[in-house]
């Protein structure tokens, strides 16, 4: 174990992961601290859920989600119970996910978890242009294998259409000036939720196709994958712990909320699928005609995710900027790393089929590996032999399914689709 005087206390001038999009004045209430949960967990993935439940089945599906965000809720805390052990040593500077690894780990934990974050949202970010091109391209009633341009399919036409402008989102040095940004996002994810859980329901008492209680055992590790894709939000625990005013209650707060979003995402899945059965779509809303309300669901959920797309990006250059140019603004490194972004997106045929990847590979590693491999090193002269073994099982068994899962996967990802 290395406890590094000096490793929890570097650059902390700069924006890093753990950077509030606006500054706080207080410290958080419960009710806001529940907020702040939602808003940091709740992302695109859960519009992939229809379909990954088309896949495993509604009741596997819905079994998975509640044992993922029971899975997660418990790693969560094991940071947390993880910082404020180290907090009471003296490391009192550990402000996020990385300077807990910098600390526990040395510069290997520090880097280590530098790396997943990066993958991770960079990943997330991949999924966002994949789907705000192919919506774009349902909402113009063109199909994916059509050409419209110079030859190009839609998705090509739509992700290059948008590459300048993202270049201008992501110049901005600061965050607080994309912090309205963020408010707007989660008003829209919402709302759409809303409409869609709605819409489902009449269509399923119209039409009330056959449903699939388990898809089998070929498809547990792609159902797991993107669940753990949908919960992923570790990265901001620890500074949600900072700004809670009663910390004696955050666990408590924390489990309320997870509960609800396993709930609203168990629902979600389950209406969608209920819906459209066997035709339900890797996105949800391309499932819908081109009515009004559901022309402007998908509008809105394509203008969100083109804003949240620099929030999203924030931490990849943070990390970027200070192991390559010392922690300086550096615009080209920036537009690099949205190309690279841009190019992966054009790679990937299906929306839920990436978000099982980026699930099964990098989040496995940064939500239940890492937090229970530095709660081991830290707590095991303390632990009894249950909750040593506890940890490494945890460490053993995501390894193994982050491996597995990613394989799986990559399979998926570029077998052909008959």
């Amino acid at each position: 174990m290395v406890f590094s005087t000096d490793a929890s206390s570097s650059s902390y001038s700069l924006p890093t992961e753990s950077t509030p999009l606006l500054t706080r004045s207080h410290l958080s209430s419960q009710p806001k601290t529940f907020a702040n949960v939602f808003i940091a967990v709740v992302g695109a993935g859960v519009l992939g859920l229809p379909y990954t439940f088309k896949r495993t089945g509604w009741l596997f599906g819905v079994l998975t989600v509640f044992f993922v965000a029971l899975l997660t809720y418990h790693c969560m805390m094991l940071l947390v119970r993880t910082r404020r052990k180290l907090d009471a040593l003296g490391f009192t500077k550990i402000a996020s996910f990385g300077d807990l690894g910098d600390v526990v780990c040395g510069p290997l934990g520090k880097f280590a978890v530098d790396v997943m974050i990066v993958l991770s949202q960079a990943g997330f970010c991949v999924s966002y242009l994949i789907f705000i091109a192919n919506t774009v391209a349902n909402l113009l009633g063109q199909s994916p294998g059509s050409r419209i341009f110079l030859g190009f399919k839609p998705k090509t036409v739509y992700i290059w259409g948008i590459f300048p402008f993202q270049l201008g989102l992501n110049s901005i040095p600061t965050l607080t000036h994309l912090a309205p940004l963020s408010i707007f996002a989660d008003v829209v994810d919402l709302g759409a939720m809303g409409v869609v859980m709605v819409e489902d329901v009449m269509i399923y008492l119209r039409n009330t196709p056959s449903l699939e209680l388990f898809g089998g055992l070929s498809v547990v590790l792609y159902g797991l994958g993107v669940a753990v894709y949908a919960f992923e939000g570790i990265g901001m625990v620890l500074p949600l712990e900072s700004e809670t005013a009663d910390k004696d209650k955050f666990g408590k707060t924390l489990g309320l909320s997870m509960g609800f979003i396993a709930l609203m995402y168990g629902t979600f899945g389950v209406l969608g699928y209920m819906a459209f059965g066997q035709e339900t779509n890797d996105i949800i809303t391309t499932n819908f005609g081109k009515g009004l309300v559901s022309g402007l669901v998908q509008i809105g959920l394509c203008i969100n995710l083109f804003f949240t797309f620099p929030l999203m990006m924030n931490p990849v250059y943070e990390v970027a900027e200070r192991r390559l140019s010392k922690g300086r603004y550096t615009l080209w490194l920036r537009w690099v790393i949205v190309l690279f972004v841009s190019l992966v997106a054009l790679l990937v045929p299906n929306f839920a089929d990436f978000l099982s990847l980026v699930g099964s590979s990098v989040c496995i590693i940064l939500g239940f590996v890492l937090p229970a491999l530095f709660h081991l090193i830290v707590f095991k002269g303390e632990m009894d032999w249950k909750r040593r073994a506890l940890d490494g099982v945890i460490v053993v068994v995501g390894v193994l399914l982050g491996v597995s899962g990613t394989f799986s996967s990559l399979v998926e990802i570029f077998s052909v689709k008959v």
